[in-house]
């Protein structure tokens, strides 16, 4: 009996000290030029999600996106995610990710109002994109 209580509190013990071992999750805000509507916002998370499982051992924790000031709120574990990770993460799915461009190729594909103000994406005149349509 004596042997059982003290291998549950050395069970307790060691699981206590594996979880103060580990890192805390953080927040990063990145800026993004393109990330201005409702559809934008689907395409990308979309793609955080599959990239999140597959490529970042699940280390982003959760993501806010504020379309009307194109940024990205991303919480992730700095034990398996890097902050340069996340923006690569976002350039390849077709986006800015603060000073770093899209990739040309994943540009291409994100549907034409999710493009840069500059090629014609985003916000027109008296068509807000930043709700999505009542259908």
């Amino acid at each position: 009996m004596k042997q059982f209580i003290l291998l549950i509190i050395c069970c307790l013990f060691l699981g206590k000290f594996l979880y103060a071992q580990q890192d805390k999750a953080v927040w990063i805000t990145i800026k993004s030029e393109n990330l201005k509507c409702w559809e934008c916002k689907e395409v990308l998370e979309k793609y955080l999600i599959v990239e999140n499982k597959s490529n970042m051992e699940s280390g982003l924790v959760q993501w806010k996106i504020n379309l009307l000031q194109g940024e990205i709120r991303v919480q992730y574990f700095p034990d398996r995610v890097s902050p340069d990770m996340i923006r690569t993460a976002l350039n390849n799915a077709g986006f800015d990710a603060d000073s770093e461009k899209a990739t040309e190729d994943a540009y291409k594909t994100i549907p034409a109002i999710c493009k840069r103000a500059i090629d014609g994406g985003g916000p027109q005149p008296r068509k807000p994109c930043h709700i999505q349509p009542i259908q």
